[in-house]
C-alpha cells in the first residue's frame, strides 16, 4: 500500500496515461494512493462509516469507465474528489426517506441548538441553497460554483478568472458565511454542511 502511494504521488501522469491505455493495474495504483484520502474525506462529511466502501468502489468503477474522458492530468485530483462528493450526496439523497439513517446522520452532525423535529427533504435543501447561491454577486457566485461544484482549486480558479488566489479565498469565505447565515432559520444546517462540504 505504501509503495503504491509513493508511486502514484510521484508518477501520476504516467499512471493516468496507462489508465487511458486500458491498463487495469493503473486503477490498482490509483486505489492504493487515493483510498485512504477519499475514505477520510467521505467520513468527514457523512460521519457514518457504513457504505463508504461501497461509495469508493463506485468512484473507481466510474474512473475506469470514464478513463478516456480524463484529459487534464493536472486537475485529476479535483476530478476524483468531485466524483466522490457526488456519490456521497447521492447516498444522502437516496437514504433520506430512511428515518433511521436520517436520525443517525442528523444526531452525529448537528449542534443541539440546530436540531428541529421536522427536517425538509434533500431536494428542498438543495433548491434553497441554489436560490441563495444565485443571489450572490456575479463574480462571487462564479468563484463559489467553480470551487464547490466544479471542484477546482483556488489556484485553478484564480488562473481561469485572472484574479489572485487571495481574492478567490475572500470570495469563497464571504459566500459561505452568507449562505450559512441565510439557511440558519430553515433548520437544515446539517444537510447544508454536507452539500457545501464545510
Amino acid at each position: 500500500m505504501e509503495k503504491d502511494r509513493v508511486l502514484a504521488s510521484n508518477n501520476i501522469e504516467d499512471i493516468i496515461h496507462r489508465l487511458k491505455k486500458d491498463d487495469k493495474s493503473a486503477v490498482d495504483e490509483l486505489f492504493g494512493y487515493y483510498y485512504p484520502r477519499l475514505y477520510h474525506f467521505s467520513k468527514s462529511i457523512l460521519k457514518i462509516e457504513t457504505d463508504i466502501d461501497d461509495i469508493l468502489q463506485e468512484v473507481f468503477v466510474k474512473i475506469w469507465l470514464n478513463r478516456n474522458k480524463i484529459s487534464n492530468v493536472a486537475t485529476f485530483n479535483a476530478y476524483i474528489f468531485t466524483i466522490t462528493k457526488h456519490e456521497v450526496l447521492n447516498l444522502i439523497r437516496s437514504n433520506l426517506r430512511d428515518h433511521t439513517f436520517k436520525d443517525e446522520l442528523f444526531l452525529r452532525t448537528v449542534a443541539e441548538e440546530y436540531q428541529t423535529p421536522n427536517q425538509v427533504e434533500f431536494d428542498e435543501v438543495k433548491s434553497g441553497i441554489d436560490r441563495i447561491v444565485a443571489s450572490l454577486p456575479e463574480k462571487r457566485q462564479q468563484v463559489f460554483v467553480l470551487s464547490r461544484t466544479e471542484g477546482l482549486s483556488n489556484k485553478e480558479i484564480a488562473r481561469q478568472l485572472n484574479i489572485s488566489e487571495k481574492t478567490v479565498e475572500d470570495h469563497i469565505t464571504h459566500a459561505i458565511k452568507y449562505i450559512k447565515t441565510s439557511m440558519k432559520g430553515m433548520g437544515v444546517i446539517s444537510l447544508l454542511y454536507f452539500y457545501l462540504f464545510l
